[in-house]
C-alpha cells in the first residue's frame, strides 16, 4: 500500500532532489540513450564516430547540452514528436525494471520520505526528461511528487532537448514553477554549484572524489558531504 503524506502548506519549506546519482545510482537518461542506440547497428556506428566531436563537448560543460543533444538526435532520428518519444520511455522503463530498481538508492529514498512526511514543499530538479524520472519514481510510489526537468521536442527529424534544465538553468526553471527560497538541496554534481550555493542547507551527496575539495572550498563550512549508496563516489557513508 502506498503511503499518504500531508499536503505541503504554501509556506513549507522547499526541498530541492537532484535525481541521477543523487536518488538514482548512475545517469538515467544516459542509460536510456545507450538503449536507444545499441537496438540499431546503424545508429551505434554513426554514435561512435560522432563521439570524436561530441564526446569532447559533453566534456566541457558550455557546450554539454549541445553534445548531448547530438547524441540524442542519434538515438531519435525518425521519431515524430513528444508523443512517440514517451512512449519509447515507457518501453525501456518496462523492460528494465529489475536494472532500475536495483539503482534506487534506499537511504536516499528515506531522506525523501522524510521530507515529505515533514510536510516539505519537495521537488525533484533533474538533467533527464521529467517523463523518466516520474515513472523511474513510480517505482516506489513517489510518481506524486513534481519534477522539472529538461524539456524535449522535435527537430531536424528527431527529438532533441530543447531546454536543458542544467547548470543555472536549473535555477531559473524552479523560480519560474514557484520554487524561490531552497530551504536544502541535495545534488552530487558541481554543474549543480548554483543550486547548492542558493540553498540556505546545501547537501552534497556520492560526489566523485575529484570534486570534494572543491566543494569544501566553494560552499558553506560544515556543509555535509555524504554517500548513499554510490560505490564509485566519494562522500560520508550513511548507514
Amino acid at each position: 500500500m502506498s503511503e499518504t503524506y500531508p499536503a505541503p502548506r504554501p509556506d513549507a519549506p522547499v526541498v530541492v532532489f537532484d535525481f541521477d546519482h543523487t536518488l538514482y545510482d548512475g545517469d538515467s537518461f544516459g542509460h536510456v540513450l545507450r538503449w536507444l542506440l545499441q537496438r540499431n547497428p546503424l545508429r551505434s556506428v554513426l554514435a561512435i564516430a560522432a563521439s570524436v566531436v561530441l564526446g569532447p563537448m559533453v566534456a566541457w560543460l558550455p557546450t554539454r547540452r549541445r553534445g548531448i543533444s547530438g547524441y540524442v538526435w542519434i538515438g531519435t532520428f525518425g521519431l515524430h514528436g513528444r508523443r512517440s518519444f514517451d512512449a519509447l520511455l515507457d518501453l525501456y522503463v518496462g523492460t528494465h525494471q529489475d536494472e532500475i530498481r536495483q539503482r534506487l538508492l534506499p537511504v536516499a529514498l528515506e531522506v525523501l520520505r522524510g521530507h515529505r512526511v515533514a510536510g516539505d514543499r519537495v521537488v525533484i530538479a533533474t538533467g533527464a526528461p521529467p517523463e523518466l524520472a516520474r515513472a523511474i519514481l513510480a517505482f516506489v510510489a513517489h510518481q506524486d511528487v513534481p519534477v522539472i526537468g529538461t524539456a524535449v521536442g522535435p527537430r531536424f527529424g528527431a527529438v532533441v532537448a530543447t531546454r536543458h534544465c542544467h547548470n543555472r538553468e536549473k535555477v531559473r526553471m524552479l523560480l519560474e514553477r514557484g520554487y524561490g527560497e531552497i530551504a536544502v538541496a541535495y545534488s552530487d554534481s558541481s554543474a549543480d554549484l548554483p543550486l547548492l550555493q542558493a540553498a540556505r542547507a546545501p547537501v552534497v551527496v556520492n560526489p566523485k572524489a575529484k570534486r570534494v575539495e572543491m566543494f569544501r572550498r566553494v560552499l558553506p563550512p560544515g556543509t555535509p558531504i555524504l554517500n548513499w549508496g554510490c560505490k564509485d563516489r566519494a562522500g560520508q557513508a550513511v548507514a
